[in-house]
């Protein structure tokens, strides 16, 4: 294989694992199996225009941006010191030092509270989050965490995921390979405690409400149940989730009290 689709092959590799996607996810997008995913990764397969087409739909990004190998997605964590950042073409997500504490500390919590549970892989995490930050904007109007979820089959998916977790592994967490009923798992277990001084009584009110009422689902039951939230069935696949969507939830879903004031 050239050199061109050998470059290619590990551009897409390294999208999908920023993006968080696991290769069955990204094979069900592109309506191939989980092999020829692996296949086009190792650069053993080349891409059909059809499926550069459906990439670029996946990973919300131009097929041209896609194609030229100098362009990229990139996750930035800032640092607290402001610095310019380096012009670059492509999509850039940054993540604010605030932000980035926040993420740390909700998701050792989450991890301090069922991160040791069987059914608790790296799919529900991504869910719980979702939920975390999604219901908080509902009641208080503000960010909680303020991830930025990508809408992919399997449900919500906080897109810095990947990123932060790799600056947090050895250090804050460990990453652990498992399996759950024979299939592969990927969890993620704390090394220290949170540090509860960055999440206030309000937030972990919140963070427990969702944890208590979503941490015994397994991966498919939360990724099924994320699909009927109005946010998830209003984005089109690949695209982010509006925070500003959570307005139109149904009962079910909803977790604020609308007084006639907040319909008017």
């Amino acid at each position: 294989m050239d050199v061109f689709y050998k470059k290619l092959s590990q551009k897409i590799k390294a999208i999908r694992e920023r993006l968080g996607f696991s290769q069955e996810t990204l094979a069900k997008e592109l309506g191939i199996n989980r092999v020829a995913i692996s296949q086009i990764e190792n650069g053993d397969r080349k891409v059909s225009a059809e499926e550069i087409a459906r990439l670029s739909r996946v990973f919300n990004m131009p097929a041209d941006i896609l194609l030229d190998l100098n362009k990229e997605i990139e996750v930035v964590l800032e640092k607290v010191t402001e610095e310019k950042p380096k012009e670059k073409t492509g999509r850039r997500i940054s993540v604010p030092q605030k932000n980035l504490d926040k993420f740390k500390e909700v998701l050792l919590y989450v991890l301090s509270k069922v991160g040791s549970k069987p059914n608790v892989g790296e799919s529900v995490l991504y869910k719980l989050l979702y939920f975390i930050d999604f219901n908080y904007y509902e009641k208080y109007e503000e960010q909680l965490i303020g991830a930025t979820y990508i809408k992919n089959h399997y449900g919500p998916t906080p897109t810095e995921f990947i990123k932060i977790v790799e600056n947090m592994e050895g250090k804050d967490l460990e990453k652990v390979q498992d399996s759950y009923f024979k299939y592969p798992q990927t969890k993620y277990l704390p090394l220290r405690k949170p540090d509860l001084g960055k999440i206030n009584t309000q937030e972990q009110k919140v963070i427990d409400d969702v944890i208590n009422s979503l941490s015994d689902m397994n991966a498919k039951q939360i990724s099924e149940y994320s699909h009927n939230d109005v946010p998830w069935q209003t984005t089109e696949q690949g695209e982010v989730i509006d925070y500003e969507s959570v307005f139109y939830r149904t009962p079910p879903y909803s977790v604020r009290d609308y007084s006639e004031d907040d319909i008017q």
